[in-house]
C-alpha cells in the first residue's frame, strides 16, 4: 500500500536560541544559592542541594558540564527529532519514536503531575537551562530551549528501551512506503544486545562481614552512564550511574538499599493482526464481527538537507491495540506498548529513596518497569529479584511472541499480574542471586523460581554462558568480601569455549589426518587451543584464535534473545558443537589464521596485542587509529560467557580491534551500618580530551582496579578538588 508524502522546504536552518527572560535567568541565580557541587579527585560530582528540588537542579548542571553534547542528543532522540540535524536517513527512525511516543500525551501527564514531581521535573528544565545561559560557548545542536515534560519521553531509565515485539523502523518504512513485506525481526537487536548486564546480590550467610553485597555492572555503551552522587535535606543521599538526562540514579545505592538493573527480555508489548476494510477513501477494522474506524493523525519530520530544512508528512494509523506499524501475511499490524508514562518516571525517583526491601516492593507496586529485571540488596540483609515488573495479564495458551488476532476481544489484556505474580525471589537458601539478562529460572541455584509456576510470556529469555559463569563463581565462594565479589565480577573464563573447542579438537583428531594439508595448516593452533584453560589474558594467543574462530562460526550460537520454543544461546551452541560438519569447524579455523596472517605477518597475536583500548569522546565523527595511543585488553565479549563483557571490532581503516561497548559502570557494595563500595569507569567521567577526567581511570578499567566510593561527606570533603555553586566560576580546593 502507498502513500503520497508531501515535501515542504523550509527557507531557514534550524532556529535561534529563544532568549531567557531577566526573571527567569534571576529565579535561576536564586536557586543555585541552594545547591552546592564537589567533585572528588576522580572528577565525579557530588551534588548538595536544600531540597530534592535543589539536587536535581544541581545534578543535571553537573550533566551539562561534563558531556552537554550526549545529554542534548538523547532527548534530541526521544523527541523524535533526529532528521533535524542528521539528514533524511534518519526519517524512520524519527517516526518509530513519534508513533509510540507521543510528545503531546508527556505534556499533558506534566500538568497533571503531583506538586513534588512537577518541582522535580522543573528544577531539572531550570539547570538544563541555566547551563546553556552560563555557557554561551556550549552550542546546542537544535534544542536551545529545554521544557519540564521532557523527562516524561523516557520508561524507566534507558534511553533506548523501547519494546515493539519484533516491529522496528524498516518494518514501519516497509509498510508506509507499500515495500514489500521482509521478514520477520528476532525479538531484539541481538548485535546490539548480546553483551547485556550482570547484577548480583549476596545474603550475610556468604559474606565475611555478614553484611550483604551488590554487585552493579551495567554493561552498555562506553561512557553512555556517569557517575553521580546527589543528596538534598530532604533525606535523599543515593550515589550511582544516571543515564546522560536523567534527574534520578538508575542503578546505584542509597544508605539503605542499592538496585541492579539488567534488561529483560519479558514480554511487555505485542503485535496485533487488524482485518481492514477500506470504504472509499476511509479505512476500518473488524473488531468482534463490527468494523471500527482507523484513527488518522498527520506527523510532520523535519530533516536537513544541507543548509535548509525539508518536511516530510505521514499519515500514521492506528487501532484501539495501538500505532499500525507493519504488515505482515496481507494484515496490518497494530502495536500494544507502554513506552513512556508518569507512573514510571515516578517509580524511578521514588526508588532512590527506599529505605529497604519492604519499601522498595511497595516502589515495585506502582508497576512502571516495563525493561528492567531487578537485583536488589539491603542493610537489613535482605536479597531479592524481579524479573520484569510491568506485566499485562494474558491468556497463557496464546504464544505472545508471535502477532495474535487482533479481531478477538479474546487477546485483550485482562488486567495487571501484581509483583508477586511475577517472577521473583526473596532471599534464597542459596544465598545469591545473579542475572546476565537469562532466564529467572536459574538466578540462584538450586533455590531459583521453577518455570512450571509462570505463564511463558513473563519470561522467555534464554540461557547465556555469562550466567553459567556467574552461577559458578557464586557457588564456590562462602565468605564474600567486596575485594572477592570484584574478582568474582571480573572472571574471564570463556564458558562457551569449552564446548566449541573441544567439538574442534574431537573432530580434527577424527577427521583429519596427520602429515595432509590441513593438517599442517591448522595443527599448532588446534594443538595452541587444546592446551588453553578458556581464560581470556592479554598474552594470550589462543583467546586471539578463539575468538576470531568463534566469530566465524554459525551466528546462531551467539543468541541470547529468544522466542518461545527455541533454542536459548546454550543450547544452539550445544547443537552446533555436535551435528555441525567437521568442514564447519576446520574452514572457519583456516579461514581465521589467514586472516590473521594476512593483517600481522602471523596468526600468534596475544589478545591484549589487538584487542585494545582507546578513550574517544563519543563524537560521531571520531575515529579509531591504529597509530594513536590505546592500552592492551584482556577482557572479551560477553557472548563466550566472559562476566567483564568488552565488545571490540575491527573498525574502519583499523587492523587492530577497539573496544566500543560492555562493562561501563561497575560497583561493588557491602551495606553494613555504614556503606563501603568500590567503582570504576570506562575511562573517565568527563568528556573533553583536555580534562584530567577523560581518561584518568582508563589503565585501571582496563585492569579492573577499582576506586573508593566516597559516599559520606567528610569523605568528599577530605578528598574534594573542586567546590562551587551552578554559574560560578569552578574553584579548585
Amino acid at each position: 500500500m502507498k502513500f503520497c508524502l508531501g515535501i515542504f522546504l523550509f527557507f531557514s536552518v534550524i532556529g535561534h536560541a529563544q532568549p531567557f527572560s531577566v526573571a527567569e535567568i534571576n529565579q535561576w541565580k536564586a536557586q543555585s544559592k541552594n545547591v552546592t557541587i564537589i567533585r572528588d579527585n576522580w572528577g565525579i560530582p557530588h551534588v548538595y542541594g536544600k531540597s530534592d528540588a535543589d539536587a536535581v537542579f544541581g545534578l543535571i548542571y553537573a550533566q551539562c558540564e561534563d558531556d552537554f553534547k550526549r545529554v542534548e542528543l538523547n532527548y534530541i532522540e526521544k523527541l523524535g527529532r533526529m532528521s533535524e540535524i542528521r539528514g533524511e536517513a534518519e526519517i524512520w527512525n524519527d517516526l518509530y519514536i513519534r508513533m509510540i511516543i507521543d510528545s503531546s500525551e508527556a505534556l499533558a501527564e506534566y500538568k497533571k503531575s503531583p506538586a513534588w514531581m512537577k518541582e522535580l521535573l522543573t528544577a531539572w528544565a531550570a539547570g538544563m537551562n541555566y547551563y546553556l545561559h552560563t555557557h554561551p560557548e556550549s552550542k546546542p545542536a537544535l534544542i536551545s530551549r529545554f521544557k519540564p515534560w521532557y523527562p516524561l519521553l523516557w520508561t524507566d531509565g534507558s534511553i533506548g528501551a523501547i519494546s515493539t515485539g519484533d516491529i522496528d523502523a524498516g518494518d514501519l518504512k516497509n509498510f508506509y512506503t507499500g515495500m514489500a513485506q521482509t521478514a520477520s525481526l528476532k525479538k531484539r537487536d541481538e548485535a546490539k544486545e548480546v553483551s547485556g548486564s550482570n547484577g548480583f546480590a549476596v545474603s550475610p550467610a556468604r559474606t565475611n562481614s555478614g553484611h550483604a553485597l551488590l554487585y552493579i555492572n551495567p554493561h552498555v555503551t562506553f561512557y553512555f552512564r556517569p557517575e553521580v552522587q546527589m543528596s538534598s535535606e530532604q533525606g535523599l543521599q543515593v550515589y550511582g550511574a544516571v543515564t546522560w538526562g536523567q534527574f534520578f540514579i538508575y542503578q546505584g545505592f542509597n544508605q539503605y538499599c542499592g538496585w541492579m538493573h539488567t534488561s529483560s527480555n519479558a514480554d511487555v508489548s505485542d503485535m496485533y493482526a487488524e482485518t481492514i476494510v477500506k470504504k472509499g477513501e476511509k479505512y476500518f477494522y473488524v473488531y468482534e464481527n463490527a468494523q471500527k474506524p482507523v484513527t488518522e493523525k498527520k506527523i510532520r519530520i523535519k530533516f536537513k538537507d544541507g543548509d535548509v530544512l525539508k518536511e516530510k508528512s505521514f499519515t500514521a494509523y492506528s487501532t484501539h491495540h495501538g500505532p499500525v506499524m507493519a504488515k505482515r501475511d496481507g494484515k496490518w499490524i497494530s502495536v500494544r506498548s507502554y513506552n513512556r508514562s508518569l507512573n514510571s518516571l515516578e517509580q524511578s525517583w521514588l526508588r532512590t529513596k527506599a529505605k529497604g526491601l519492604e519499601d522498595y516492593k511497595k516502589v515495585m507496586d506502582l508497576r512502571g518497569n516495563t525493561s528492567n529485571n531487578t537485583v536488589f540488596a539491603d542493610n537489613k540483609g535482605n536479597i531479592a529479584y524481579w524479573h520484569g515488573n510491568y506485566m499485562p495479564v494474558r491468556d497463557s495458551s496464546l504464544n505472545w511472541d508471535k502477532v495474535v488476532d487482533g479481531s478477538v476481544k479474546s487477546t485483550e489484556y485482562k488486567g495487571m499480574h501484581t509483583v508477586d505474580q511475577t517472577v521473583h525471589v526473596y532471599n534464597p537458601t542459596s544465598g545469591w542471586i545473579q542475572n546476565c539478562n537469562s532466564t529467572p529460572f536459574t538466578v540462584s541455584g538450586t533455590a531459583s523460581p521453577e518455570r512450571k509456576n509462570y505463564p511463558a510470556y513473563m519470561a522467555p529469555d534464554g540461557e547465556n554462558f555469562r550466567a553459567i559463569n556467574a552461577a559458578k563463581v557464586l557457588e564456590k565462594e562462602k565468605s564474600f568480601t567486596i575485594d572477592k565479589l570484584i574478582t568474582a565480577g571480573y572472571d574471564n573464563y570463556l564458558s562457551a569455549f569449552e564446548i566449541l573447542v573441544p567439538a574442534l579438537i574431537r573432530n580434527f583428531d577424527q577427521h583429519v589426518p596427520k602429515g595432509n594439508m590441513l593438517y599442517n595448516e591448522i595443527a599448532e593452533a588446534v594443538d595452541s587451543l587444546r592446551n588453553w584453560d578458556y581464560r581470556c589474558t592479554p598474552n594470550s594467543v589462543a583467546t586471539t584464535i578463539a575468538v576470531e574462530w568463534g566469530e566465524k562460526l554459525n551466528p546462531s550460537i551467539s543468541r541470547v534473545y529468544i522466542n518461545a520454543g527455541e533454542m536459548d544461546q546454550t543450547q544452539a551452541t550445544k547443537y552446533f558443537a555436535d551435528y555441525a560438519a567437521p568442514e564447519d569447524f576446520f574452514l572457519a579455523l583456516r579461514g581465521t589464521l589467514k586472516d590473521l596472517t594476512e593483517k600481522y605477518g602471523t596468526w600468534k597475536m596475544a589478545w591484549g596485542e589487538i584487542n585494545r583500548y582507546q578513550r574517544l569522546t563519543g563524537n560521531i565523527r571520531e575515529i579509531y587509529d591504529d597509530s594513536q595511543p590505546s592500552l592492551p585488553v584482556g577482557f572479551a565479549s560477553a557472548t563466550w560467557g566472559c562476566l567483564p563483557s568488552y565488545n571490540s571490532r575491527v573498525m574502519t581503516g583499523t587492523k587492530k580491534r577497539y573496544g566500543v561497548s560492555g562493562n561501563s559502570f561497575i560497583c561493588a557494595v557491602e551495606f553494613g551500618p555504614r556503606i563501603k563500595a568500590k567503582s570504576l569507569l570506562a575511562g573517565g567521567e568527563n568528556s573533553v580530551p583536555a580534562s584530567p577526567h577523560f581518561s584518568d581511570q582508563a589503565e585501571m578499567y582496563t585492569k579492573g582496579i577499582f576506586k573508593e566510593v566516597l559516599f559520606y561527606k567528610e569523605e568528599v570533603e577530605k578528598n574534594a578538588r573542586e567546590r562551587y555553586l551552578p554559574g560560578e566560576v569552578r574553584r579548585q580546593e
